[in-house]
């Protein structure tokens, strides 16, 4: 029997009730977050990447209901991504030459609808966008074995300055994704540790060794390798460049990057952390 109008009337106004509720939250949130700015006194980058993959996964974890979850993580982002751009300035410089749009709409989903956002054409442009200040996050892709000239080498540098990986996109990884990861996140910032992280360790040696021995060395300095990719020595005497996806959180000065470093003594080693990233959330993939 259909449901009377009277019925659907008191069912549209208590939508409208939680509506009215949900927005009063929102509003408390922010004046919340009102109060970190100030409390932060000028930071000049607001954005915790850690955090906000700690929040999605507790939400995911909390999550009940026949309400998409996809969906509910993308009301978090765009939430997030406000708050954000309330404390400070806030915008995004995407690799994305002409008609290729992929990690334009990555950097879209992940950083919200309304946060300014600049295509470029080429990694390195973006990358300049974050040192001179003009973006906060560079979405740059995805390391490929091919790449004989990476852009990721870029942050092989002992300068200070030097941007590093904070995050991978997509973080919520759908049916709709491929099944490897797309884009790499690059800021001023060191990456946070959430208790699921990996690590980016670049590893430049100037002789020859295999990547069988090389993950042999990580393994016993607790350096867990899950993919590797190279930079070949460009010139007899130049160094090649090894980067490492280790499946663990890194900090700046990790006694484990010593220990290689040791292990490697006799091909004058030069370890350097550029950066890592919480692992995504995976929701509805088939395995």
């Amino acid at each position: 029997m259909p449901d009377s109008p009277q019925t659907l009337d008191s069912l549209r106004q208590r939508i409208d009730e939680i509506d009215e509720a949900l927005h009063d939250l929102i509003m408390q949130r922010a004046g919340v977050v009102h109060d970190i700015a100030i409390a932060k006194n000028g930071d000049p980058l607001a954005m915790r990447p850690g955090r906000e993959a700690a929040i999605l996964r507790r939400l995911a974890a909390r999550h009940g209901g026949d309400f998409p979850l996809p969906e509910l993580t993308r009301i978090w982002r765009e939430l997030i991504a406000g708050c954000t751009r309330m404390q400070a300035p806030f915008a995004v410089a995407v690799h994305a030459p002409e008609a290729q749009t992929e990690l334009w709409d990555l950097a879209r989903d992940h950083y919200g609808s309304h946060t300014p956002m600049t295509p470029v054409a080429g990694p390195i442009q973006a990358i300049r966008a974050v040192y001179d200040g003009s973006a906060a996050v560079a979405v740059l892709p995805w390391p490929v074995e091919s790449d004989t000239d990476p852009w990721w080498q870029v942050l092989v540098s002992d300068d200070p300055r030097a941007p590093r990986v904070v995050g991978t996109l997509p973080f919520v990884v759908t049916e709709r994704h491929r099944d490897e990861p797309l884009a790499l996140a690059v800021a001023h910032l060191d990456p946070e540790q959430t208790g699921d992280d990996h690590a980016l360790v670049a590893v430049e040696v100037t002789g020859d060794i295999s990547r069988s021995r090389l993950k042999q060395l990580l393994e016993a300095a607790g350096l867990p390798p899950v993919a590797f990719w190279t930079r070949p020595a460009r010139a007899p005497e130049d160094a090649v460049i090894h980067l490492v996806d280790v499946a663990d959180y890194v900090a700046p000065g990790d006694g484990r990057m010593a220990a290689l470093a040791d292990r490697l003594e006799e091909l004058a080693p030069r370890i350097r952390l550029i950066g890592g990233f919480a692992t995504p959330i995976t929701i509805g993939r088939r395995s």
